[in-house]
């Protein structure tokens, strides 16, 4: 694969990531209306997209290997960082808010579980994740051990139906509680 058609389809998972990175824009935008760990939060979300779309641009401009590693790593070092500074301040947030609510001798609102479509949508996707890197894993492991172009799609497809089914179980089991 040549690196402009690398460094198109990096644009183009960059592009549509904007329900990421705008939102989080905005969050920056909005300074101190937003907790702090929200703006951090949104900055690790913005270097990542930004180290995505600089990625692509490196590769179109030509960049050396080398250079090109070392810019997607200190990309990615940065973003990780600021996500779990991220973590670290909203666990200092819950703190702070619930010695607030003990001082004021009342009891914290409690945090709602998630609605149950996103448990759904969690569970669908890591069994569609598991397919695809079985997949992955049968196309180039499995053609050079002989296994078969059916058994390569049969058994993810298997696998995400499973998990597709288990889903669903799971979702209609706490609906009827």
């Amino acid at each position: 694969m040549t690196a402009a058609v690398l460094a198109l389809g990096i644009g183009a998972v960059t592009a549509s990531g904007c329900v990421w990175y705008v939102p989080a824009l905005v969050d920056l935008r909005a300074g101190a209306d937003r907790p702090a760990s929200r703006r951090l939060a949104a900055t690790a979300c913005v270097t990542g997209w930004a180290t995505a779309g600089a990625t692509a641009l490196l590769l179109l401009a030509g960049a050396p290997g080398p250079f090109l590693l070392a810019a997607v790593v200190a990309g990615a070092i940065a973003s990780a960082t600021a996500r779990a500074g991220a973590a670290v301040r909203r666990n200092r947030e819950e703190r702070e808010d619930a010695a607030c609510w003990v001082a004021l001798d009342s009891a914290p609102p409690r945090r709602r579980p998630p609605p149950p479509q996103h448990a759904f949508a969690r569970r669908t996707g890591a069994g569609l994740a598991v397919s695809v890197v079985i997949v992955s894993l049968l196309s180039t492991w499995g053609r050079s051990r002989g296994v078969s172009g059916a058994v390569t799609v049969a058994v993810p497809t298997a696998l995400a139906v499973l998990a597709l089914v288990a889903a669903s179980a799971v979702r209609r089991g706490r609906e009827r509680e």
